[in-house]
Order: structure tokens, then C-alpha cells, then sequence
């Protein structure tokens, strides 16, 4: 199955966020357990490239690692070498979507307006981070009005409450960070089960 293709199968994507690199493992493990296959680990956390290529290595069998919040195409291609498999911004930029394609990875670039959206697709954007997504899942129905062909992935204000309404607007993915996971918990043996948890009634809210 393409990379693209089990996004569209999972459709959630967990935000790993300044986390301990002994600790994302630990954290990924607890996720996958819970059913949560697509893990996106931010280029602005600390060995982020390093965290990227252990989780690859170590999970590229049981779930997807992707690099977040990447600024630039250099960055791109050192977290594409480190093994993620999608690439996500919370902007669109031109070149990065350029080096997703030249290495066949799924390209995630952030958009917000109607005019933004549609640029990011044109030139290339598999699916349009719709970021921040704190308005709703009406504004997302409202931009699948004349946008239908345009897989949108909410981030940004998606929680348990509201994911469901997010899914039922049309939402393709889910880019979820600190209300899955808190990366200034303690990471404790406890917390890890309740990740677990967490995760599944996530997985569950979308597929019942």
C-alpha cells in the first residue's frame, strides 16, 4: 500500500512535539498500541533527524514517520534521508513540495484561505493542511463547497469532542498534537497506558 494510501486508511496523524528523544519510542509504541499507525515527529524538536531514523528503523513496519513543521527544502530532504515518509508545514512552500516529489514522498504543506488551499495544491500538495483548523469543521465543509477534489487534513484546535465533526465535514486526516499527546507529561509507565487509551478512543470516534 502507498504511503498516500494508508494516510487515507488511518487518517490520523499523530503530533510528537519537543518530546525527550529517549522518550519518543516509548511514546510512538504506546500510539500504536492504540491503534494510531501515522506518527509525525517535528523538525523542531530536540534530535529531531535522529528521533526520525530511530522510529523508522525501529516501527517502519508497523507505522509511518513523517517530519512536521519543515521550514525548507534542505530540511525536506534530511528528514526524507533520516526515513520520513511525509513531509508536512504549516505554510506552503515551492520548493519544498519540489523535493517531496523528486524523492516520492507524500507532500503536506499548511494552507488556511480558499486561494491558499488551491495554490498548494496545484503545485503538487497531496493533501492541504488546513492549519489552525480552530473555526470548525463548518469551515472545512465550506471550503469542500467549491473545492471538493482538494483532500483537506485539519491541525490545530482537532480534539475527541470534535473529530467526528471534523470527519463528517469531509475531512480526509486529522492532525492531532497536544490533545493526544502531552510531551511535558512525565513519561511514565502510567501515562503510557493512558496514550494507549487515548489513541484507541480516537481510532474508535472515527470508525464507528
Amino acid at each position: 500500500m502507498s504511503t498516500l494510501s494508508s494516510i487515507f486508511k488511518s487518517r490520523i496523524i499523530a503530533i510528537i512535539r519537543g518530546a525527550k528523544p529517549d522518550d519518543v519510542l516509548k511514546i510512538a509504541e504506546a500510539l500504536c498500541a492504540g491503534g494510531i499507525k501515522l506518527i509525525e515527529v517535528t523538525i523542531n524538536s530536540p534530535k529531531a533527524l535522529e528521533v526520525i531514523e530511530e522510529l523508522s528503523g525501529q516501527m517502519g513496519n508497523r507505522a509511518l514517520i513523517g517530519a512536521g513543521t519543515v521550514l525548507d527544502a534542505n530540511t525536506a530532504r534530511a528528514a526524507i534521508a533520516a526515513g520520513a515518509k511525509f513531509i508536512i508545514s504549516p505554510s506552503t512552500d515551492l520548493e519544498i513540495i519540489k523535493m517531496t516529489k523528486r524523492y516520492d514522498v507524500v507532500s503536506i504543506p499548511g494552507a488556511f484561505t480558499p486561494s491558499e488551499i488551491l495554490a498548494a495544491h496545484t503545485h503538487g500538495g497531496d493533501i492541504i493542511k488546513v492549519f489552525p483548523a480552530r473555526l470548525g469543521a463548518e469551515y472545512i465543509r465550506d471550503i469542500r463547497g467549491p473545492l471538493p477534489h482538494i483532500p483537506l487534513m485539519p491541525t490545530g484546535g482537532v480534539n475527541l469532542d470534535n473529530i467526528r465533526e471534523f470527519q463528517q465535514a469531509g475531512a480526509v486526516a486529522f492532525g492531532i498534537g497536544s490533545s493526544l499527546v502531552n510531551t511535558k507529561h512525565e513519561i511514565t509507565d502510567e501515562y503510557l497506558l493512558e496514550l494507549t487509551d487515548r489513541a484507541g478512543k480516537y481510532v474508535k470516534e472515527i470508525t464507528v
